[in-house]
């Protein structure tokens, strides 16, 4: 595994996929709150079931993190 920034690389289009994956990921939480299902994560190496009431409370705390 490569542990150096994807964002850091030379190469435009795989530099930009990195914004491309959070758009991914932000429309897949936006799915599983609408129709209120899970999804799976990689959280520190460990996969983790987000329920829809997990997603909604993490977007709540990112929302009052970025008001301070």
């Amino acid at each position: 595994m490569n542990p150096k920034d994807i964002r850091t690389s030379t190469d435009p289009d795989l530099a930009g996929s990195y914004a491309a994956m959070l758009r991914a990921a932000k429309s897949a939480e936006d799915l599983a709150i609408k129709t209120n299902t899970s999804i799976l994560v990689s959280l520190d190496g460990k996969d983790v079931e987000l329920t829809a009431a997990d997603l909604i409370k993490l977007r709540d705390q990112e929302a009052q993190q970025s008001d301070l």
